[in-house]
């Protein structure tokens, strides 16, 4: 199975998930870890998740689950062509806007410009709407997508598709404990419904 933990940067979704490493036949990834070339775009962030989801494949045939997390919405998730392969579940961490903010300068002083923290802010506020309607701006993630992804599978007027499915976790008010015990519960959860 694959539990995709999803949101813009300094939701907490990261350190939580480190939180749950412990838990039985669980691989936590942060789809960061090898690294992020300068030029990423949204075509390198498809491609990357393309890879995350073969490896969960992989780990499925061993008896593993993948707890992966990234900024990749559920409408890329769903058109990565392997996904109907395996189980999957999505959980956007979100956190109000100027906490996100106050964040990003707390965590890297100095490093962001003003319209960098608002595109942090804006790509934020475009997975919350993207969570609970998946008509709102698909071009979002479909102009420049990568070669071969399966839109068909979740674009308005498509047909049926899988359900479109995502909790939701504010960390505003959380501390990193209460977000990563909410976080394992929802895994738990999950785990069981597909297991």
């Amino acid at each position: 199975m694959l539990l995709l933990v999803t949101g813009s940067s300094c939701s907490g979704q990261t350190t939580a998930a480190r939180l749950c490493a412990d838990l039985p036949q669980l691989a936590v990834h942060d789809s960061d870890e090898h690294g992020v070339p300068s030029d990423a775009d949204t075509a390198w962030r498809q491609r990357d998740l393309r890879r995350w989801v073969q490896e969960a494949i992989r780990l499925e045939q061993t008896g593993t689950d993948l707890l992966l997390t990234g900024q990749s919405p559920i409408g890329e998730l769903l058109a990565v062509p392997e996904a109907d392969r395996l189980p999957t579940a999505v959980l956007l961490m979100d956190v109000e806007d100027p906490t996100r903010w106050r964040r990003l300068e707390e965590r890297d002083p100095g490093k962001w410009s003003r319209e960098e923290k608002r595109a942090f802010v804006g790509w934020a506020r475009w997975h919350r709407a993207h969570a609970v309607d998946a008509a709102f701006h698909p071009e979002v993630l479909t102009e420049g997508a990568a070669a071969g992804m399966r839109w068909d599978r979740w674009l308005p007027g498509a047909g049926t598709g899988p359900s479109w499915m995502v909790e939701v976790i504010n960390t505003t008010e959380q501390d990193v404990t209460t977000t990563a015990a909410a976080l394992r519960d929802w895994v738990s959860l999950q785990r069981s419904q597909n297991g």
